[in-house]
């Protein structure tokens, strides 16, 4: 099962299925999708002891609904067929990744699938062309086939791996350090190609964090500020970030149109992928995409799915169990907090950079999610003293969060279209 998985991710990643003759047409994602799900449910570790493994698919219900409340009955089987997919996967990933080794096989593969596209794009700035064909996109930005061709969702991806390349640089001998520090720095300067605000800001977001962890509040600030200055004199897009720049004002009116589009629709939205069909630029925001999309219910979900996401690896990280009589298991317990620590920095750089996007449907979002999500299950397994996490206990939160997050947006938007 695991395996089949993991090559389900390197054909989402890297496509070859886009640009290579012999394959191009040929369903081989599906295929292996297919047979990773019959693994899946003949094997004996389907496990439900996580929210999200049921959110999931209630939002997929929900995307249904929304575009049968909209009038389009045909949307719905539209939505199952494409994010039914993203579902199944995400079950598998995260059923894959219950044990530490796992995990690690998991990080790895995601990185060096990002340090090929990173390659690729190095290839594109120095010929013009990439090995796929794909020429250099406007303003020389660094784009890929198939769902990376956005260079925005690159530098997402970049950013998301970067902590995992440091993480497994500190594993192993001399040469997998040299190799991964490489990776690590490969991808940095890959975002950079990408010239993405959004990942910019993500790697940013990326370091402010684990600078805040080992070192404080303080420290963090500052160094985020001398980081941005220095963001702005090496990235001529990041020298326009500022409320009144065109495309600024641009993505400020989509969030305004996204609002608007809540307000009018506000249990199930304007309909999944309907965004366009209200305003000309999609949303440049995941957040805002879910909720004029799919409502206040679905906005609900999905904030759940994300923020338990998150709460999972904090909880590893400020649960501070007794081991002192015994070193082993202190030994085991400091490489839990290590993982939980790197894929907390792989969710801040995920979603700091899908807040200037619109991601909310894009896949590798959740396979990330996956791993950090079947990392805890294994943790409680390794750990049974953590904290389980149960929607009949803690759900209701997510209404009363749903709703401060909704009125921390119309804020903001309001914030920045007096100041534009």
């Amino acid at each position: 099962m695991f395996p089949l998985i993991l090559c389900y991710l390197v054909l989402t990643i890297i496509r070859p299925q886009d640009y290579l003759p012999g394959l191009v047409g040929v369903p081989v994602l599906p295929v292996v999708l297919v047979l990773a799900f019959v693994a899946w449910l003949a094997s004996g570790k389907k496990s439900w002891n996580a929210p999200q493994l049921i959110l999931l698919p209630i939002f997929l219900v929900v995307l249904m609904i929304s575009q049968l409340v909209n009038g389009w009955a045909g949307g719905a089987v539209d939505e199952l067929v494409k994010f039914g997919p993203t579902v199944i996967s995400f079950w598998i990933f995260a059923a894959g990744c219950t044990s530490r080794r796992n995990v690690v096989l998991a990080m790895a593969t995601f990185t060096l699938c990002a340090m090929v596209l990173a390659v690729h794009g190095v290839q594109q700035a120095t010929t013009g062309v990439g090995w796929t064909g794909m020429p250099l996109g406007e303003e020389g930005r660094i784009q890929y086939v198939g769902i990376f061709n956005d260079p925005n969702d690159l530098g997402l991806l970049f950013a998301a791996t970067l902590p995992m390349a440091v993480f497994l640089s500190k594993r192993g001998g001399f040469l997998g350090r040299v190799f991964w520090l490489a990776g690590a720095l490969l991808l940095l300067y890959a975002v950079y190609l990408t010239n993405s605000r959004g990942a910019l800001l993500a790697v940013l977001v990326v370091a402010g964090v684990y600078v805040w962890h080992k070192r404080g509040l303080l420290t963090a600030g500052v160094l985020g500020a001398v980081g941005l200055a220095a963001m702005k004199l090496v990235s001529a897009r990041m020298q326009e970030l500022d409320a009144d720049e065109e495309s600024a004002l641009g993505r400020v009116d989509a969030w305004y149109s996204g609002l608007h589009m809540f307000t009018s629709h506000p249990i199930f939205g304007v309909g999944a992928g309907n965004f366009t069909e209200y305003n000309d630029l999609t949303a440049h925001n995941s957040f805002v995409l879910v909720l004029a999309e799919t409502g206040f219910v679905g906005f609900v979900l999905w904030l759940a799915f994300v923020g338990y996401s998150f709460w999972m690896m904090l909880t590893v990280l400020r649960y501070k169990p007794d081991f002192s009589d015994d070193p082993a298991r202190a030994a085991e317990w400091a490489k839990e907090r290590t993982i939980a620590l790197t894929l907390l920095l792989v969710l801040c750089g995920l979603f700091a950079a899908a807040f200037f996007l619109s991601r909310s449907y894009m896949i590798v979002l959740y396979l990330l999610a996956a791993m950090a999500v079947g990392y805890y299950i294994g943790a409680r397994q390794r750990f049974p003293d953590l904290p389980a996490f149960e929607l009949s206990r803690s759900g209701w939160r997510w209404v009363p969060a749903a709703m401060g997050g909704v009125a921390a947006l119309f804020v903001l938007v309001a914030v920045l279209l007096r100041t534009g």
